[in-house]
């Protein structure tokens, strides 16, 4: 009985650790849904011809920020909406796994239809990532950062663009004629950041210190590297 007891108590364990494995599995699946996401819109932005001048912007950035769904809906409240991953690059020039951002805007005001737009953000300095990380970040609220917007079709390497501190391309589903980014608001989501990792981690740990790391989004990683090498 002694032994039974013991067989009995080591299936408990194993149990418990299957059942917390499989949750932390599912806690992770949404954030691993985005990174995925994220690593397709890198593939078919950065890929486009229509942004190859742009792409050679690539490597200097300092981090780059992937929102592959920005979306206007609604008739009467319209507004912005998606999630973002914002990756960084070290002096050696490796990417870093990925940071989880909201996005989004209250703005009132008459949509048509649904419209959405894959965007990625090349964030060119410091200074332009110190201010997406050390608070909520709103665009057009700070004017010592530059924004350029690039849409498909238009030269990457105008004047605008190459002196901006962070360039912003995007690429349109439906009507959506463009990434309209003003009074945008930018904000770390710190609760999908610890699904991901497992533990507390801020979005400067993880972009800048390079703290933690999630091999599920080496694929991401890999994008971001094989553009960033062609753009040298």
């Amino acid at each position: 009985m002694h032994h039974l007891g013991r067989r009995h108590a080591l299936a408990a364990l194993l149990a418990a650790g299957t059942f917390l494995s499989t949750q932390a599995a599912l806690a992770q699946a949404e954030q691993q849904a985005m990174v995925d996401q994220a690593t397709l819109t890198v593939n078919e932005l950065l890929g486009d011809p229509n942004f190859k001048e742009a792409v050679s912007l690539l490597r200097r950035a300092r981090a780059v920020m992937i929102t592959p769904r920005l979306f206007r809906a609604g008739f009467i409240i319209g507004g912005e909406g998606g999630g973002s991953v914002l990756v960084g690059r070290d002096g050696s020039g490796s990417w870093t796994s990925p940071a989880f951002f909201g996005i989004g805007s209250g703005s009132v005001g008459l949509q048509i239809g649904v419209q959405d737009a894959q965007v990625i953000m090349l964030i060119m300095n410091d200074k332009a990532l110190n201010a997406l990380l050390d608070s909520q970040f709103k665009f057009g609220a700070d004017a010592s950062i530059a924004v350029a917007t690039i849409g498909a079709g238009i030269s990457g390497a105008t004047t605008a663009a190459l002196n901006a501190d962070i360039v912003a391309m995007s690429k349109t589903r439906g009507l959506f004629a463009g990434a309209a980014l003003e009074g945008t608001i930018l904000s770390s989501r710190s609760e999908w950041n610890k699904a991901y990792y497992g533990r507390d981690a801020s979005a400067r740990q993880i972009v800048v210190a390079a703290e933690v790391h999630n091999p599920a989004a080496d694929g991401l990683r890999a994008a971001l590297m094989r553009f960033s090498q062609a753009a040298s």
